[in-house]
């Protein structure tokens, strides 16, 4: 991992993550409520799915967040065979940085950077080796890693980094989560409603009624 790489841990500390409510910088399962409407999806989204799946799941999720790689790593694999192959849900992936939001926030500049198709390897790497990184408290062969998995090399992924408009992106998708209520990752919203918490029976309990009625 280059120098650069490591300098852009602070390029990358996006205006207003390090200001954020304490609230948002730690996991937790926040209630269902009311709030400022989820902004709709568009085409700079990352989406897993059929477009015109009946039923859009958003999830605001941090790459330093533990709650999130477990989600990612137990409970992703049933929710995709369930719903995602089967043609019934797109999966929306949006960034949450939680601390330390520095890290967080690089992560998700990696993602952003890679191959158009390679998002959600690179995702998914960076779930997967989550825990060992923070236990060896070392994140440059986390990232590494991710780059290994973008489709794209070190310095076309440097190149990317730089770009202001990954920052902008990230900051206008945190601002977006924080008027939409959200509080703490992982988050869902299906079909814009609210899921009181991330798991596969709290999902399923809203989606297969929307799935029925069609």
């Amino acid at each position: 991992m280059t120098r650069r790489i490591l300098s852009l841990l602070s390029a990358l500390a996006v205006v207003g993550l390090s200001a954020a409510p304490a609230a948002a910088l730690d996991p937790v399962r926040t209630a269902a409520s009311t709030t400022t409407a989820v902004p709709a999806v568009t085409a700079a989204d990352r989406i897993m799915g059929r477009a015109d799946a009946p039923v859009t799941v958003i999830e605001y999720a941090s790459f330093t967040c533990s709650h999130c790689a477990h989600w990612t790593n137990d409970v992703l694999p049933q929710f995709k065979a369930r719903y995602i192959d089967t043609g019934k849900v797109r999966l929306v992936f949006r960034d949450m940085p939680t601390a330390p939001a520095q890290v967080a926030a690089t992560a998700a500049g990696i993602a952003r950077c890679a191959a158009p198709d390679k998002f959600f390897d690179v995702a998914h790497a960076l779930m997967r080796g989550q825990a060992d990184a923070f236990e060896k408290g070392d994140a440059r062969v986390w990232f590494t890693d991710a780059i290994a998995a973008s489709g794209r090399n070190q310095a076309q992924i440097e190149t990317c980094l730089a770009d202001p408009a990954v920052s902008q992106a990230l900051q206008a998708e945190v601002e977006g989560a924080v008027a939409a209520g959200v509080t703490g990752t992982p988050s869902f919203f299906v079909n814009g409603k609210r899921m009181a918490d991330p798991s596969l029976e709290t999902l399923s309990a809203a989606i297969d009624p929307l799935i029925r009625a069609r």
